[in-house]
């Protein structure tokens, strides 16, 4: 901690503390410096140290604070104006706009208080001759806050009339409060419209794009983007997380969580934030949380999770049902507070309108893993009116027909025929297919059930059903492991079957029935066997299903199971084609059975038949037919589709596309699979993959803020033991690279870091050269110079041990320029970067010795004049901080002979290199002016001009940097700048 001693140490002090994270710590320092201001007896340290306190209130929970430091600023302003600077004074006046929202946000000062304040904003910002615009502002805020909306459309109107000037709220904060009014009126759109330019980056502050992200959730969604919702959602809370300040905008998270179906993230940012539940710096903003918290806990409610353990304000547990309570009853006695200040009702109606919201999506996937919180206690459901139970006779016929058809959920129908039926008097022939239903939903455990039923089949007087339950009985026993025990069951119904079918004394179904059985075994026998499988056992398996094609083929009919029977035997036959290693027969096959099955008016049983056709044709390198097959698949499932089924296709999907590089629909279907496996309970094996490779196909897009959040709730599951090291890894990097892009570059580090480790262990030892070397780049950026050269040290063995020498050259040069910047005044760091960088030329040149490959020696080539060139801007850096005249004049000519050595090298490379010749010698131009040489830098300058010119004459010309229009412009100008000031150093 910088210690007091004079004005220069404060200010060092309070620019440390400005650094440090928002809260409470960081306010108790900015007073200790106030403290210590006042002991050094110079009024402006104390005028800047009420100022750093004022700051830093401002920021943070204790916004309450505010109005002590101000009071007293403005009093030394009005005694003596003379002891504050430009800036001071400036700030002074800024912080007027602080105090005007601060107040309105603290229901328990008057707003006859407010007004005054207002008017005595207006009179100071008149007299310094300032524009009215941050004045209309402030009178805007306060009435929209009490609701008089002519007067805030009159405010709003002057507002955005009056000029700016350097009072006005930055622009990125004013759009965020036009874009809120149009929002708070019903204009979505227009909102949004007003917004964008804060979303795209072109605006940014301290605040912004958080606050405008986290505005934005609730008019996306209503109107039904809901891609950009959870873009929004996943970008904007990653950057409010960390702020104390932010409650409001957090709250707006919290709110999204409740209308989108993700209470479960709900709860999660809940529980981040203990302290939002009673801080009470901030009124409007608490009741803004205690709002969306009410919100939240009754939409859990309303699912049956009343009972719920829940996180809530510390000191006592609580359940949903405690915490709505609870936050409704604190929310809406705040509200009234408020209102009683303004006169009005309009708080209150605020806050029971936003407690009042329905979901507006039934659920929106995030990607990110948050497990669905389950009812702790059971919760009765509402009552309803009782439909007139159905006869049991409609039941029976509406059983019939969906098990005749092969409808989903025939099972469960003829469950409900079995309820209805207790104690009825049945025939034979119902009690039968009752049974046979029940075994159906038995799965492997089913056997005994379907011997009972074909007993019941036989007492009807249908022999040919009662074999069929029978063969159903010996499939489900191969179900259950015992392939050769089913075998023998099935032969004596198979034997019978056939003797009674050519009696007439059963019908084609049942036979088919009979022999699909004995077929299913079969290839239960083809399934169970380890490594590969016997001729005989293919042979066998493809001749039961070749005679139950023979018996069904051309006599189905309008039977819906004779035709599914045809289309599954097609599938069998594609099976078998695909284990004896013929894999486009496979694919027509399986291709086919799918088709049958469409064409039958049963779409769901193709399912399975396509993402099998999708595995062959990927294998057989049929891209266009996987995905087709995947896309028919998803399509034909529909609602029928089982969570982790519908998961895996969309994974499958999401691979297949995203390698015909569409990143964009690939995430989408990732995004999916993330989201039914959590559905499927598969969260932590099978979503974890899902988000690894959503958050793959975010870092190919850019949206690095999307990827950094996916990619940490992925590595909450990812295991090398589950998952691979190699998934863990490259997770891992993703992330580091998610996090470089972001500016979090320690962060960036650790995770590159805790990569390089694990990759460490590997036998090929690239990846963790490479992941060493990205994470001395990011120590470096986090200002831990000697940390990032002691990982470039390593990547360099590393390199060296690989015989890369482009990546051992980058180390060195790195290492050699964080070594100038560790220079400690007395030539080491500069003595040092000037050993790197003379050994990164020779290990260029000693490559470029040993190799006769020439694709190699244009690469080290390239190589050595980057080298040059960077050595040369080094010495010219180096010299700048040397007071010494003579040495500095040493060291430019030293940097000269690199950059001349640098253009030679670019120069054997012709335009191949052209943009990185021209830039050295534009450098080595500004080196002659430094150095009183006119003649020579005007040499060059006309050089690159000439150099450009004769690349536009030569079409061919292959430019590097990919011949970039803009490139050139910007080169053309820079020699045409140098060539002016040559022009007036030449006059002088």
């Amino acid at each position: 901690m910088t210690e007091i001693t004079d004005f220069d140490s404060l200010r060092r002090a309070m620019a440390e503390n400005s650094e440090q994270p928002e809260g409470p710590a960081r306010n108790a320092r900015a007073e200790q410096l106030l403290v210590e201001a006042e002991k050094l007896n110079v009024p402006l340290a104390v005028i800047e140290a009420l100022g750093h306190q004022l700051k830093v209130y401002n920021y943070s929970s204790e916004k309450d604070k505010m109005f002590v430091p101000f009071a007293r600023l403005l009093r030394m302003w009005d005694e003596r104006p003379e002891d504050f600077d430009e800036y001071e004074t400036h700030s002074l006046h800024w912080v007027f706009k602080w105090m005007s929202a601060g107040m309105l946000d603290q229901p328990h000062i008057p707003l006859a208080s407010v007004e005054k304040w207002l008017g005595e904003m207006e009179h100071r910002y008149r007299l310094a001759g300032h524009s009215e615009r941050a004045v209309r502002s402030a009178e805007f805020s306060v009435a929209a806050h009490v609701g008089d909306v002519a007067r805030a459309e009159r405010a709003f109107a002057a507002w955005l009339a009056a000029d700016r000037d350097t009072m006005a709220d930055c622009h990125a904060c004013e759009l965020h409060g036009q874009g809120w009014w149009q929002a708070e009126r019903g204009r979505d759109a227009e909102a949004l419209e007003v917004w964008a330019p804060i979303l795209e980056g072109a605006y940014t502050c301290a605040h912004e794009p958080h606050t405008v992200l986290a505005s934005s959730l609730v008019p996306l969604l209503r109107l039904g983007r809901l891609e950009e919702a959870r873009a929004h959602h996943l970008r904007g809370f990653r950057l409010v997380r960390a702020m104390e300040s932010m409650r409001g905008a957090y709250a707006d998270h919290v709110e999204f969580c409740a209308l989108t179906g993700n209470e479960a993230r709900g709860l999660e940012l809940l529980a981040e934030r203990p302290a939002y539940f009673t801080d009470e710096g901030h009124p409007r903003s608490k009741l803004e949380f205690l709002s969306v918290v009410a919100l939240l806990m009754e939409r859990l409610s309303a699912l049956g999770l009343g009972g719920q353990r829940v996180p809530g304000p510390a000191g006592r547990p609580w359940t949903a049902d405690g915490l709505a309570a609870h936050a409704r009853g604190e929310a809406l006695a705040l509200a009234a507070r408020f209102d009683e200040r303004n006169g009005t009702s309009h708080v209150s109606e605020r806050a029971r309108a936003r407690m009042a919201q329905r979901p507006l999506v039934e659920r929106l996937p995030l990607g990110v893993r948050a497990v669905r919180p389950a009812a702790s206690v059971a919760v009765p459901p509402a009552p309803v009116q009782q439909a007139a139970e159905p006869e049991l006779s409609d039941l029976l016929a509406e059983a019939r027909r969906l098990s005749d058809t092969l409808q989903p959920h025939a099972v469960e129908a003829w469950a409900a025929v079995a309820r209805a039926a207790e104690g009825a008097d049945l025939d034979a022939r119902d009690r039968a297919e009752i049974v046979d239903h029940e075994a159906m939903g038995l799965g492997p455990r089913g056997a005994e059930t379907f011997e009972r039923a074909a007993e019941l089949y036989a007492e009807a007087g249908d022999p040919g059903e009662a074999l069929a339950a029978r063969a159903r009985a010996a499939y489900v026993r191969a179900l259950d492991g015992d392939v050769d025990e089913a075998l023998a069951a099935v032969a004596g119904p198979y034997d019978q079957v056939l003797a009674l079918y050519a009696e007439g004394g059963t019908r084609i179904p049942q036979a088919a029935g009979v022999l699909m059985g004995r077929a299913r075994i079969l290839m239960r026998r083809v399934h169970d066997t380890d490594g590969p499988v016997a001729q005989e056992v293919l042979k066998e398996a493809e001749a039961a299903v070749r005679e139950l094609l023979a018996l069904v083929e051309g006599r189905t009919g309008d039977d819906v199971r004779l035709a599914a029977r045809i289309a599954e035997g097609h599938a069998m036959l594609a099976e078998l084609a695909a284990q004896a290693g013929d894999a486009e027969a496979g694919a027509e096959l399986f291709a086919r059975a799918a088709a049958e099955f469409v064409a039958a008016g049963l779409p769901w049983f193709a399912v399975e038949y396509e993402a099998r056709l999708a595995g062959l044709a990927h294998h057989l390198g049929d891209l266009v037919g996987a995905e087709r097959a995947l896309r028919a698949a998803l399509e034909h499932g529909g609602a029928h589709l089982e969570p982790v089924g519908r998961a895996q296709l969309h994974l499958q999907l999401a691979e297949v596309v995203g390698g015909r590089g569409q990143a964009q629909e690939a995430a989408e279907h990732a995004l999916e699979a993330a989201h039914w496996a959590d559905e499927a309970g598969e969260g932590p094996t099978f979503g974890a993959w899902a988000r690894h490779q959503l958050g793959g196909f975010l870092v190919r897009q850019g949206r690095w803020a999307e990827g950094a959040e996916v990619l940490e709730s992925a590595l909450t599951d990812l295991s090398a033991e589950t998952h691979g090291d190699g998934v863990v890894v490259q997770t891992q990097w993703w992330l580091g690279d998610c996090l470089s892009e972001l500016g979090e570059h320690r962060a960036a580090a650790e995770r590159r870091l805790q990569a390089a480790e694990i990759a460490r262990h590997w036998p090929e030892q690239h990846d963790h050269a490479t992941l060493a070397h990205l994470a001395a780049e990011s120590l470096g950026h986090a200002g831990l110079p000697v940390d990032a050269d002691r990982a470039y040290a390593r990547a360099g063995e590393l390199w060296r041990s690989l015989g890369n020498v482009h990546g051992l050259v980058r180390s060195l040069r790195a290492r050699a320029w964080l070594a100038l910047r560790m220079d400690d005044g007395v030539d080491n760091g500069t003595d040092a970067a000037r050993e790197l960088m003379t050994s990164a030329v020779e290990e260029c040149a000693d490559a470029l010795g040993a190799t006769d490959d020439e694709e190699a020696r244009v690469r080290l080539v390239a190589e050595l004049g980057h080298t040059h060139r960077q050595f040369g801007d080094l010495l010219a850096r180096s010299a700048a901080e040397d007071a010494d005249d003579d040495s500095i004049r040493a060291a430019l000519e030293e940097a000269l002979c690199q950059m001349t050595e640098a253009v030679a090298v670019f120069v054997c490379l012709e335009d191949g290199a052209l943009h990185a010749r021209t830039g050295a010698e534009l450098a080595a131009g500004w080196l002659e002016t430094d150095l009183g040489r006119p003649a020579q830098a005007a040499a060059r300058a006309r050089a690159v001009l000439r150099a450009y010119a004769d690349a536009e004459a030569d079409a061919d010309a292959d430019l590097d940097g990919g011949g970039s229009d803009e490139t050139v412009r910007a080169r053309r100008a820079e020699a045409e700048q140098l060539l002016q000031v040559v022009e007036e150093q030449e006059d002088r």
